[in-house]
């Protein structure tokens, strides 16, 4: 494999990751029904140090409005309740003393543009994650020795069609994204 082949396929993988970052940050935003990945990002104060939800407790979603988180310490449900209540989430969670149900409200037409907005600055994210990689690779391109500058055009030529697939990668996830928090 010469050393611009390496170069194109390195650039590939980083975009790739680039772009399933973004497919991952998309998933924990709520569109019409409760789902376990919405609570991805809630970080909990166990014992002085702060880990992911799923860390310490087991997360489900027995019904379309509803999450049910069971820690497996029952110590931390309080812990758990604040994390959730102070997330970004707009989700007030209650327990009793087993678990903490967090009962997901109905979105209203305010909350879905504001769930958009925030859609639109993942997707930029990643966007930009994707032209990082691209700009990357194409000085990596401009500093390889040994190959004719036709040859040089050429790859930076596959690179740009990479970014360009990419690219439009994030675009049908925030299309879609965009489609299911406006559903009513």
């Amino acid at each position: 494999m010469s050393e611009l082949a390496k170069i194109t396929a390195e650039t590939r993988t980083a975009m790739s990751k680039a772009v399933e970052n973004t497919r991952r940050e998309l998933s924990t935003i709520r569109g019409g029904k409760a789902s376990p990945n919405m609570l991805d990002t809630v970080r909990v104060d166990s014992y002085g140090q702060f880990m992911s939800l799923n860390q310490v407790a087991g997360v489900s979603s027995p019904e379309p409005r509803l999450i049910m988180v069971q820690p497996w310490d029952k110590g931390l449900i309080p812990a758990i309740e604040k994390a959730i209540r102070e997330s970004d989430l707009g989700l007030n969670p209650s327990s009793d003393g087993n678990v903490v149900r967090v009962p997901v409200p109905q979105l209203n037409e305010e909350r879905r543009r504001d769930l958009v907005k925030v859609v639109k600055k993942l997707a930029e994210e990643g966007r930009i994650g994707v032209r990082h990689a691209r700009t990357e690779a194409l000085h990596k391109v401009k500093k390889v020795e040994h190959v004719s500058d036709d040859e040089k055009h050429h790859e930076e030529k596959d690179i740009q069609s990479v970014h360009d697939e990419h690219i439009a990668q994030i675009d049908e996830l925030v299309k879609h994204k965009e489609q299911e928090v406006m559903e009513v």
